[in-house]
């Protein structure tokens, strides 16, 4: 148990060292390596995915837009009747 925390922290040592040793240019650098590494996982969707995606998020939107607007409604109409429509009788 205290072999595997020590290794780990030998492990991360050498890290920081290897990162101080790098100037700030060199740690762009990596980071920028490190970037295009990762974009090379990215898989664009198809045209009927991205259709479907389209769809969803359309869908989606009009649906919170129902939403709001009918609880905009309803709390409208509560403060109507709590309040009044502002006309003094």
């Amino acid at each position: 148990m205290a072999k595997s925390a020590a290794s780990g922290t030998a492990a991360s040592r050498r890290v920081d060292s290897e990162e101080k040793r790098r100037g700030f240019f060199g740690r762009i650098f990596q980071f920028l390596r490190e970037v295009i590494a990762e974009l090379k996982k990215v898989t664009t969707p198809s045209g009927r995915e991205l259709f479907n995606y389209v769809v969803i998020v359309l869908f989606f939107v009009l649906f919170m837009m129902v939403l709001i607007f009918g609880l905009d409604y309803l709390f409208g109409q509560g403060a109507f009747w709590v309040f009044g429509n502002g006309t003094v009788q």
